[in-house]
């Protein structure tokens, strides 16, 4: 297992070169499987918008899969080398993945051994819990779980600024899960072995 973590992911150079560093592969030849936010509507989908971002990001075209919430079953058969889910509302997204059972999709392509590759949003989707993100992400869909998909036993507080440190220390002395707090020059990479 391997997750790479930060708030900005291809946005900045720090957490694109840890990306580039950990992957495990030449971003050209990694076959990924990309998660869209809460936006992704069925024409952005299935109309090339995200493919062009991947392939910007350094992806090759073919290896670039768009994860169709209209259409899930495709997705559920196909061998994946990366999983990347980038910024957004934390828990429209999630909501988006739990109704078409791509959580456990998450969880089982992980566990084979594919890199988790988030940012924002998708940094705090694998966490244990998400409670905390309430503080700076609204949740438009009425969550009743706010657990986030357990690949990794802590909490996340991306964007980290001195503005957020007393919620951090909060969340230190309260929480039952280790709390990292990162900036957006900050990455973190957990790994099997951690």
């Amino acid at each position: 297992m391997k997750l790479i973590l930060s708030s900005k992911d291809f946005h900045n150079e720090h957490s694109r070169r840890a990306i580039d560093e950990h992957l495990g592969m030449p971003i050209g030849q990694c076959r990924v499987l990309f998660f869209p936010n809460e936006k992704a509507t069925r024409e952005r989908i299935e109309g090339g918008v995200y493919h062009d971002r991947l392939a910007a990001f350094g992806f090759t075209k073919e290896n670039i899969s768009v994860f169709n919430y209209y259409a899930p079953a495709a997705f559920f058969h196909t061998e994946y080398d990366a999983i990347y889910i980038s910024g957004g509302n934390t828990f429209g997204t999630l909501k988006r993945i739990r109704a078409c059972k791509a959580d456990a999709l998450i969880r089982t392509l992980v566990a084979r051994g594919c890199v988790y590759i988030g940012g924002s949003a998708g940094a705090h989707i694998p966490s244990a819990d998400l409670r905390h993100v309430l503080r700076y992400d609204r949740d438009p869909c009425g969550l009743e779980d706010l657990s986030g998909l357990g690949l990794f036993e802590g909490i996340l507080i991306c964007h980290f600024t001195e503005e957020r440190r007393a919620h951090v220390e909060e969340l230190q002395a309260t929480s039952p899960y280790p709390v990292t707090a990162l900036t957006d020059e900050e990455f973190m990479v957990i790994s099997a072995a951690d």
